[in-house]
């Protein structure tokens, strides 16, 4: 068993696109029209990885309160860096993850408000 896409909330499919494309190296591995609305499936690969994220409309333009997606990176430093100096914003920067003993994490937000996690574990 393996997990084919995750689920992502975006308002704007496009600016979402660019995001992921531009500051986290995906790729747009499907990009269709899907019904009559004007919104598409959409899914990103991030490099190396088998599952995809798959876009869902965002219900509102409220920020994420709590973390959507946990990304895990061997770079937490390098990245947190290359996404400031992008303009992300950085939820949290990197630190010990208290609940993992080892392990390094940092939080940003991503086009759309979803808060996201990187960790290297």
């Amino acid at each position: 068993m393996r997990v084919k896409f995750a689920e992502l909330p975006v308002l704007d499919q496009d600016r979402a696109i660019a995001f992921y494309t531009r500051a986290l190296g995906c790729t747009v591995a499907i990009d269709a029209p899907m019904g009559e609305d004007g919104w598409r499936w959409v899914e990103l690969a991030f490099p190396g990885a088998e599952s995809h994220l798959h876009f869902l409309p965002r219900a509102n333009d409220e920020p994420s309160p709590e973390p959507v997606l946990v990304l895990i990176d061997d770079d937490i430093a390098g990245t947190v860096k290359g996404l400031r100096d992008q303009g992300v914003e950085i939820v949290s920067e990197p630190q010990a993850a208290p609940w993992a003993p080892g392990t390094t994490f940092a939080e940003f937000r991503d086009s759309e408000g979803n808060r996201m996690v990187l960790a290297d574990r």
